[in-house]
């Protein structure tokens, strides 16, 4: 029996109950429950008001129109989705023939599911999004992807169709989302209820704005921030950090942030500086200050043992604990467990420590790092968190770090959150942080990944995007072949929202690390700084940092469309110019609307072969000839030269954006 209850549609079904129901202006949201429906909405806000309709028709059906969607249920329970010029979106996918529903669920003991929702796979479509996973992958259409996190992994379930939707599939439980050309099925292992989201719009832009309407949007995003940021793994002193700075200043490069890395501390989960290495923090966030340069400080949610807050959490359920054995315990570097973010206590309680030993020495900005949480093994059925089992709510964690920073930042007063974090999930860029892909390695390879996963981070609602220039891990400063690849990789990073140099290269006789048990110390890699690789890769990485500071006002603006929109400042082609061609393009990319950034990702590449979009002329930048939009240009790239092309009518200056480099 399905039914009409106020705005909503009820029904009450074998084995199943229903409501779906208007959520923002153009969007469903369904919920189905083997018992009572919850009302909770995890990470959603609450929706906009909405002018919903819905009418009975003749065959016993019922349709429900809210903007530009349309749901329509029939007698039997069958749901499909279509636009408001009747085309259909989407459709639950029943097989008869087996008799099996498009929704399952399969009840365990203490009333949690497993749940799945199947769809019908249509003709010609593509998807775009689910965070960041590092896969050599940028169509997720054909493909099966694992919901949970892990260090360079980040499930947001959210995904937008190129035949004019989007799909939230609100639930933070580990599961997985098949988008193959049999069916599309989306999975939660352990779970109370089935709960998703449709949104219809005929753009990307439509449905990007629509999304962050019920996920929140990014904040504006601070100017000082859009120039280069300097980082290693790691600076062990404060004189060696402030070397570096002075550095910079006396070279008159400038400089945005600079990182002050993990091991600063005196112990995991004492959250305060060793003062025996770092003597003078707030002299240190002064002088950086009169430099013009920012300090941003690791975090980590890792908690010794033997640190001094440690029983005090573990008497207070502030940390992580195991549904069987001793706790949360893993051995990465050294004894560890972890503050639990899901407990609103836990968050009130680092955020206490954090203001003394940081916030109050006059730091602002936090890298908050280990966000997924990285326990291995990954066991989450053994994780008992404040919110639940580990299988129901693990993807929480990151949305939650998050959140505990960025309400005790405004707790202070500061109007302006601006944080590093290593995972992300559904609503995350409401929090005022900058994603990063994690621990990549310094290879071509991991290069061309990252395009691809920059740009379903952007249509995953998470417009602050880094990843560390270089790669993470490995690179000698001395190889040749090496400094290439950090060449091309600076390249693409200065065309990236946030611009940061970090790695841990290789250094020559590095001391063993000790053992951890006793003397938990990571030493430093080897240099990392833009005069590290020689003389041509200096020339080079300055040349960039001009180009990036012309563009900082561009960027601003492009980024605050992102706090007012929703649009992302990295786009894929298809974003403006919707051909079928585009939605297979995943090596060049729009930055703006007016920069088509195509970057080099072959070792010896001195050419490469770029799609211009039809719909516009284009102007190479470092040659200034155009071309009409539609087809194929060969572009000289040696290796001072990112390829860059320019819409004819732009008004950014082409000389300024032209590398002049002779090299």
């Amino acid at each position: 029996m399905i039914a009409i209850q106020d705005h909503a549609i009820i029904g009450s079904l074998e084995n199943e109950f229903l409501r779906i129901e208007p959520y923002g202006p153009n969007a469903i949201r369904v919920r189905a429950s083997m018992g009572k429906i919850s009302d909770e909405n995890w990470t959603l806000l609450s929706p906009e008001a909405s002018d919903c309709k819905i009418v009975t028709q003749e065959d016993g059906s019922l349709r429900m129109k809210n903007g530009r969607i349309e749901l329509v249920i029939t007698a039997d329970s069958r749901i499909s989705f279509w636009n408001s010029e009747g085309q259909l979106l989407t459709e639950e996918y029943w097989m008869d023939e087996r008799d099996q529903p498009a929704r399952l669920m399969r009840g365990h003991v203490g009333g949690a599911s497993s749940i799945e929702l199947r769809l019908k796979p249509q003709k010609n479509e593509h998807f775009y999004g689910l965070g960041q996973d590092g896969l050599d992958v940028f169509d997720r259409k054909g493909g099966a992807f694992d919901l949970y996190h892990q260090n360079t992994k980040s499930s947001i379930p959210f995904v937008v169709s190129s035949r004019g939707y989007g799909f939230i599939w609100n639930n933070p439980a580990i599961g997985r989302a098949e988008l193959t050309t049999v069916m599309t099925r989306w999975v939660a292992q352990v779970s109370r209820q089935m709960d998703y989201v449709v949104i219809s719009g005929p753009t990307p832009s439509d449905i990007m704005k629509d999304y962050c309407r019920i996920t929140g949007f990014a904040p504006e995003f601070p100017y000082w921030a859009t120039g280069f940021w300097q980082s290693k793994c790691r600076y062990e002193t404060q004189e060696e950090l402030m070397t570096v700075a002075r550095r910079y200043r006396d070279l008159g490069i400038p400089l945005s942030m600079i990182v002050c890395d993990f091991f600063h501390w005196t112990a995991q989960g004492e959250w305060k500086f060793d003062l025996e290495a770092w003597p003078d923090p707030s002299g240190m966030v002064k002088e950086l200050e009169e430099m013009g340069t920012r300090l941003l400080v690791s975090i980590w949610p890792t908690v010794d043992p033997r640190s001094e807050n440690y029983e005090y959490m573990k008497e207070h359920n502030l940390l992580i604990r195991a549904e069987r054995g001793p706790g949360a315990l893993t051995y990465c570097w050294g004894p560890e467990t972890y503050f639990d973010a899901t407990n609103p206590e836990a968050r009130a309680f680092l955020w206490e420590k954090v203001k003394k030993n940081y916030y109050d020495y006059g730091i602002r900005n936090f890298w908050l790092d280990e966000a997924e949480p990285e326990i291995l093994p990954y066991d989450y059925d053994n994780l008992r968190y404040y919110e639940g089992n580990g299988m129901e709510v693990s993807c929480l964690y990151p949305f939650l770090y998050a959140k505990g920073f960025y309400e005790g930042l405004r707790s202070t007063g500061e109007e302006e959150v601006f944080n590093l974090i290593r995972c992300a999930y559904i609503g995350s860029q409401r929090y005022g942080v900058t994603l990063w892909s994690g621990d990549v390695a310094a290879t071509f390879a991991a290069l061309r990944r990252q395009i691809k996963t920059a740009l379903n981070v952007a249509m995953s609602g998470i417009p602050w995007w880094s990843t560390d220039i270089g790669g993470f891990r490995g690179g000698d400063p001395d190889s040749e072949s090496y400094r290439e690849c950090i060449i091309r990789w600076f390249q693409f990073g200065a065309f990236c929202p946030v611009f940061r140099l970090h790695g841990n290269r290789f250094r020559p006789n590095k001391p063993k690390i000790p053992h951890f048990y006793t003397d938990p110390f990571c030493p430093s890699g080897g240099p990392n700084e833009i005069w590290s690789y020689g003389d041509t890769a200096y020339q080079i990485f300055t040349a960039y940092i001009q180009i990036r500071e012309y563009l900082r006002d561009y960027i601003k603006e492009n980024l605050d469309l992102a706090s007012t929109e929703g649009i992302p400042l990295m786009r894929p082609l298809f974003f403006h110019y919707p051909e079928e061609i585009n939605y297979e393009i995943s090596d060049e990319y729009m930055f703006g609307s007016d920069i088509l950034v195509c970057p080099v990702c072959e070792a010896g590449a001195t050419s490469r072969e770029v799609y211009l979009p039809k719909g516009t002329s284009w102007v190479e930048v470092q040659t200034g000839r155009e071309y009409e939009g539609g087809s194929y240009v060969t572009a000289d790239a040696p290796l001072s030269c990112i390829p860059l092309f320019l819409r004819a009518d732009s008004t950014l200056d082409r000389e300024k954006l032209r590398c002049g480099l002779n090299l």
